[in-house]
């Protein structure tokens, strides 16, 4: 198989290209679903994170390499692993991306509805920025207090797409949803008391709403979100 990387031809098997005896890199991803790996650090050693970031870059200088879900050792230690090139560290997104980030197109508003939701909120703009895409993080404009939504409505409708963070009952996604054109994605969180069990409540809240047209992904997933509206203004714009 032949997958085109920034204009040039890798060749790449089947089967991937092994980092060490760990990984296997799946470098024809971009060919196929329009997005490219990305390394999910949890669960994984410091050294393997670092050493398949330096992979991806390694493989393609033109296009950033995204790690979620980083440990701490890995957020401390990237700043300073990979020499001149750029190194982006969100420490509360537990991301980091290595290398010039692209420009920015479309728009994406990216709302919390409290300040327990920002780590999966800073995720999906991470994430969308990894990915070229532009993100306006609009934080705690929760169903509590629906004055601060309606406030920032203007801003929410300029956006593309919408994604809309959200724990507990799990109702913004909802109301937003009933408010703007554009497409909205739910992410549910796994923030709330008792009931809320780890984000079901908000989850299965979000999957049965009323209002049309809301997508709703896995509980606190902000980067599967983000690569959702990626690909929609990636089709959008002919990228």
């Amino acid at each position: 198989m032949i997958s085109e990387l920034s204009g040039q031809h890798v060749p790449v098997g089947d089967e991937g290209m092994p980092v060490g005896d760990f990984a296997r890199l799946d470098l024809g991803r971009p060919g196929r679903t329009g997005v490219p790996e990305v390394v999910f650090a949890e669960g994984k050693t410091t050294d393997q994170t670092l050493a398949l970031l330096a992979e991806l870059r390694r493989i393609d200088r033109d296009a950033p390499a995204l790690a979620t879900r980083c440990p701490h050792e890995v957020l401390e230690s990237a700043v300073t692993f990979f020499g001149s090139d750029p190194v982006h560290v969100d420490s509360v997104a537990r991301t980091v991306t290595v290398g010039a980030l692209p420009a920015p197109r479309g728009s994406v508003a990216v709302l919390t509805a409290g300040t327990s939701d920002l780590p999966v909120a800073r995720e999906c703009v991470a994430t969308l920025a990894a990915l070229g895409v532009g993100a306006d993080l609009v934080a705690d404009v929760g169903v509590a207090g629906l004055g601060r939504l309606l406030a920032q409505l203007p801003r929410v409708r300029a956006a593309d797409c919408v994604i809309v963070v959200a724990g507990m009952d799990g109702a913004l996604p909802s109301v937003v949803a009933g408010l703007v054109t554009a497409p909205v994605v739910g992410v549910p969180t796994s923030v709330g008391y008792g009931v809320a069990s780890g984000g079901v409540a908000a989850a299965l809240s979000m999957l049965s709403s009323c209002a049309p047209g809301l997508t709703v992904v896995n509980v606190d997933n902000g980067f599967g979100a983000a690569v959702h509206v990626a690909k929609i203004i990636g089709r959008v714009g002919g990228g």
